[in-house]
């Protein structure tokens, strides 16, 4: 079969070919015969007529390699990888999250299992496992390929990562995002202290690599749970995810859960919105919501996940919200916030306070852990710092609406011997054709790192 059609699944069942005879167009067919309940997207229910998108459809689309795992793609499979989107899709369709694989096989591959969970939480070279990791996970989408140690300049590439493994989602901090994963750790740690649905988390010693347990398996059957993010409900590609809105948001619960769960997963949007405000954010975009369901009847909110402080870092220092409310990104204009909450979640005053507060409690319950790890995590001083000075901002905010008391962040440092909470850079607009090698003058701000 060439790689202009492949062969798409529904928990190991074969329901649909996915084909581009040109190379533009893109067709999903229904095999005849396949159930209702076996449909390949919410988008796209069981019928006879083709699905015809003008390109690959964003369904798919979104599972596509960007950036460093495009790169390990490259230098492992060479020949054997094509440069169109379905090539592409070929290679790492069987690695999907959710219910539904693509393989240009009669069969999909089977998932790649991590069995260096040990070397990744607990070895000296954290780093070193994962990259080797992902090697296995290049080279694990084509039959016959055996993986390869990575080179030096593909090496210098990585910035951060992720594969996913039969059952993980395992995620490498780089010298751009130091200890990313400990940050998104303790961000998650604080978001499963308000009680709502949360993926599980571990990190490893040095803070550098972070698993996530899969949500998308039940636990009972082991069967894989259909998993859909926003970005692609909502027909977009994976470069459009910060156009997003919490407006288009809200609607998608009201159009695709059913009514009788609408309300839990009302407030799991709503739990998502705030914790993304107290814990400054800026990276919750389309594709961190999602629908997760065994069928029509159970369409419900995913449980919350990549949630960290990502203002933390410079790159990021000085972004806004990933997406808007009432046509605006702001971390300080927060009554539209509280309106949408109203207007769109139908969540009235008393309940928007009850889970602020929920929220502040978890957060501020975090910050002693957090200043743990500051004195015992090599390197995490001024990451955990910045992160404590978003965590204060984040908190004062949302006690506009509401009155608990927050930590005293700087005495709770003081007392511990870690560094006190810091500012974050202020950072100037780059002007186009201005070298970024040429020193600030006197009083400008430098311009924010790439």
């Amino acid at each position: 079969m060439s790689k202009a059609e492949l062969n798409v699944f529904v928990n190991g069942r074969h329901v649909a070919v996915l084909q581009s005879p040109a190379g533009f167009e893109h067709y999903l067919t229904y095999l005849h015969g396949t159930p209702p309940e076996d449909f390949v997207s919410l988008l796209m229910p069981v019928q006879s007529p083709s699905w015809e998108w003008p390109n690959l459809h964003p369904f798919f689309q979104v599972s596509l390699p960007e950036g460093f795992l495009l790169s390990v793609l490259k230098e492992q499979l060479g020949p054997h990888l094509g440069a169109s989107p379905m090539d592409l899709l070929s290679v790492v369709g069987h690695n999907m999250i959710g219910r539904v694989q693509v393989s240009a096989g009669s069969s999909p591959n089977p998932q790649l299992a991590a069995n260096e969970l040990d070397g990744l939480l607990h070895g000296e070279s954290s780093r070193e496992v994962f990259l080797q990791l992902m090697s296995q996970y290049a080279a694990s989408g084509v039959s016959g390929v055996v993986p390869k140690f990575l080179t030096p300049e593909t090496k210098a590439l990585f910035r951060k990562g992720t594969v996913s493994t039969e059952r993980h989602i395992v995620k490498a901090s780089s010298d751009k995002q130091p200890l990313v994963g400990l940050n998104e750790h303790l961000c998650m740690q604080a978001a499963k202290a308000t009680g709502f649905a949360v993926a599980e988390t571990v990190v490893s010693d040095d803070g550098q690599i972070l698993v996530v347990e899969r949500f998308d398996i039940d636990p009972l059957t082991g069967e894989r749970l259909g998993f859909e993010d926003f970005c692609s409900m909502l027909g977009m590609g994976a470069e459009q995810k910060y156009d997003g809105t919490w407006e288009r948001a809200a609607r998608l619960v009201r159009n695709y859960v059913p009514p009788q769960g609408r309300r839990a997963s009302y407030e799991q949007l709503a739990v998502t919105l705030l914790l993304t405000h107290a814990l400054g954010n800026s990276d919750c975009h389309t594709k961190n919501l999602a629908f997760l369901y065994t069928g029509l009847e159970d369409v419900h909110v995913a449980p919350i996940y990549d949630m960290l402080t990502i203002v933390a870092y410079d790159s990021y220092a000085d972004n806004p919200p990933g997406m808007s409310i009432d046509g605006r990104k702001s971390w300080t204009h927060l009554k539209p916030l509280w309106q949408f909450m109203q207007v769109f979640l139908g969540i009235d005053p008393p309940r928007q306070r009850e889970l602020a507060e929920l929220v502040c409690t978890a957060v501020a319950a975090t910050v002693p852990e957090l200043i743990q790890r500051m004195k015992h995590t090599p390197g995490f001083d001024a990451v955990g710092a910045r992160m404590l000075w978003h965590w204060n901002a984040g908190l004062n905010r949302l006690n506009e609406r509401i009155q608990i008391q927050v930590p005293e962040m700087t005495k709770l440092t003081q007392e511990a011997g870690v560094m006190e909470p810091s500012p974050p850079q202020k950072f100037a607009t780059a002007r186009v054709g201005e070298s970024v090698l040429l020193a600030p003058k006197r009083g400008k701000k430098p311009v924010r790192p790439s």
